[in-house]
């Protein structure tokens, strides 16, 4: 396998990588020296940049989507139509319960979805739950967390990645 391809290998087991090479953000020999790549790192960083070369660029803009919260969230029963989302045999819907649903309707998507956790994840904020569908994103937190998650999933809807055309 010629060093070109071992590099592509090994950056597309790191999809942090990936995006950083994207972004255009990326200390290419400190990236080389990062991969388990055989190989000089200079040939290696020099591999990396044509890679890079050749991914579509980022494009961020914003989605148009409303974001509400609905708290007094918890287990209902998953005959009913009051779930708001059920994943893994359980299904959350307003019974009063400890949690808060974050709901965003509109342009969202896996991406979105994607988006968002990693911006909870930043602002130190864990779902129990998250699920996208037909134009409805919905993450469940911890109550107390509900206000600071609003903010956090507007914020990821605001500066949204969006894949380029090629």
């Amino acid at each position: 396998m010629s060093l070109a391809a071992a590099t592509r290998r090994a950056v597309d087991e790191h999809p942090f990588l990936v995006a950083a090479l994207r972004a255009d953000v990326v200390n290419y020999t400190a990236a080389a020296r990062f991969l388990a790549v055989d190989g000089e790192t200079d040939a290696v960083a020099t591999a990396l940049r044509r890679y890079a070369s050749e991914l579509p660029a980022y494009e961020t803009s914003p989605r148009e989507a409303r974001v509400r919260m609905e708290s007094g969230v918890g287990p209902v029963d998953p005959e009913t139509d009051d779930a708001l989302v059920s994943v893994g045999g359980v299904s959350l819907g307003a019974d009063g319960g400890d949690r808060t649903a974050i709901v965003a309707t509109g342009e969202v998507d896996a991406a979105a979805l994607g988006d968002a956790l990693k911006r909870l994840t930043l602002e130190g904020i864990d779902p129990g739950t998250a699920a996208v569908g037909d134009g409805t994103m919905i993450v469940v937190v911890e109550r107390l967390e509900g206000a600071n998650a609003v903010r956090a999933v507007e914020r990821a809807l605001e500066n949204s990645i969006r894949e380029s055309p090629q």
